[in-house]
């Protein structure tokens, strides 16, 4: 399949494009032209699973009489977002402390550090509560880990459909008789189906199957759309741009594996 693009290519057959489709803080939405199921899906299993993020692995406990045993507390705080740098190596190690007296809670803000680029996502997250005359004194070791070896290391998710194409027939003799069994947000002001509305807002599967005299859906096996989403860690340009090295890399040792036999 490769080989068969690759020389399509070279010949002018097919191109793959890329066109984006929307971008906000931590979402991020793009179109892929010319490629198939596998190297899509190749893709997002990638984002999700192989692109190295900082967690809290190692926690040490010098005094907790809180509520919340220290296990509880460890696996909370190995959960917390932690900004992460693409160039950090996997021998980095970031050490947090807390020093915190009751009443209270105690929010990840409290989390202090050397390397103030590695903080955490969400500061207002809280990890527990303390009553009064109840401490919590602990160091905790972030680390680089991937997805596939514990989720909190997934630096978010990502999904894709189709691209589709829409027939839209509102002039169907039996229009208003199918109309209440569409999605309201399907509709136009005018009370139409209308395309836009049902790409927006992702209604395609709710609406495909219900009359196709009325509403018929059309799948291209070559176009994608693509949708990233970030827990905080990094950007989504940055997730896919990480996995598509990742990619390039696993691709280039399997070639070299192959010539060596």
């Amino acid at each position: 399949m490769v080989a068969e693009r690759k020389a399509a290519e070279e010949e002018g057959e097919s191109k793959m494009e890329v066109k984006l489709l929307s971008k906000g803080k931590d979402k991020m939405s793009f179109l892929v032209k010319g490629i198939d199921h596998a190297y899509v899906n190749s893709l997002r299993r990638l984002i999700i699973a192989q692109v190295p993020t900082l967690a809290i692995e190692d926690v040490s406990f010098s005094k907790n009489n809180s509520i919340l045993y220290d296990e509880v507390i460890a696996h909370r705080l190995g959960l917390l977002p932690l900004k992460t740098d693409a160039n950090m190596d996997e021998k980095t190690k970031i050490v947090f402390s807390i020093k915190a007296k009751g009443p209270g809670y105690v929010y990840a803000s409290e989390l202090k550090t050397t390397d103030k680029k590695c903080k955490p996502v969400y500061p207002n997250m809280p990890i527990v509560k303390l009553l009064d005359k109840q401490e919590l004194q602990l160091e905790a070791t972030a680390m680089l880990g991937i997805g596939s070896e514990h989720t909190k290391w997934s630096p978010g998710t990502a999904y894709y459909v189709q691209e589709s194409t829409l027939i839209i027939n509102n002039k169907h003799k039996d229009f208003e008789k199918f109309k209440n069994k569409y999605p309201p947000k399907a509709f136009d002001k005018k009370g139409q189906l209308d395309e836009k509305s049902i790409l927006q807002n992702n209604l395609v599967d709710a609406c495909e199957g219900v009359n196709e005299e009325i509403l018929k859906v059309e799948y291209n096996d070559e176009n994608f759309i693509f949708n990233v989403e970030s827990w905080g860690q990094m950007d989504c340009k940055t997730m896919v741009t990480t996995a598509l090295d990742i990619f390039t890399d696993k691709l280039t040792e399997l070639s070299k594996l192959l010539k060596a036999n």
